[in-house]
């Protein structure tokens, strides 16, 4: 990223609230990609983790960037349904902002520059959206240019520590043919298996 380059987080922001908007209760309590999160869970987590680069966003300092990734999952609040599509369009009017992708900013309780941040919250969008919809059974086909940041992001956090199921954010990467599609492969290097369904109940 550079001051011109801005990536425009709306469409993939759509994206994620449609897929939210066709989870029904019944589904909060089944399981997803995420080993420790349920659908509740990872929907809750959503609502956190957008609040935060909302925030990021506007360099608006403060618990909502403090909170560690390694922290538990907020609980659901009943009004989820009407938060997280407003919270997602409020990321992603900030983003808009060419300040936002210019000095330095926090998220997760980690200072970094504001164009990773960026980078960050499209991956964050991207590849939840892909556990949103295989563990609910929908289709998805992510926003390219968030893929394609998404991908080089992870592509560049591959090669560093914590890679190796140790407690870092991203577990082992999983192999995934070059020839697979695009976000096959950005979902591999998430350290999630590109073929994961939802187990079968007893």
């Amino acid at each position: 990223m550079t001051e011109t380059t801005i990536l425009d987080l709306g469409a993939q922001a759509r994206i994620l609230a449609r897929l939210a908007a066709c989870v029904p209760d019944a589904r909060l309590a089944d399981r997803t990609p995420c080993p420790d999160y349920t659908v509740g869970d990872l929907l809750g987590h959503l609502l956190g983790l957008s609040v935060a680069f909302r925030d990021a966003a506007r360099k608006d300092l403060g618990p909502t960037t403090d909170t560690s990734p390694d922290a538990a999952a907020p609980s659901l609040p009943a009004s989820w349904r009407e938060d997280l599509p407003r919270v997602l369009g409020e990321l992603a009017e900030a983003w808009k902002d060419p300040a936002a992708w210019t000095g330095m900013t926090r998220a997760g309780g980690v200072d970094l520059p504001g164009d990773i941040a960026g980078a960050v919250a499209a991956d964050e969008l991207v590849v939840h959206g892909w556990d949103l919809a295989r563990a609910t059974g929908q289709e998805y086909a992510p926003d390219p240019a968030a893929l394609s940041a998404s991908y080089a992001f992870l592509l560049a956090a591959a090669g560093e520590e914590n890679r190796d199921g140790d407690g870092g954010i991203f577990g082992p990467v999983v192999p995934v043919p070059h020839d697979a599609p695009f976000l096959d492969r950005a979902v591999g290097l998430s350290g999630r298996a590109p073929d994961w369904t939802p187990p079968r109940p007893r």
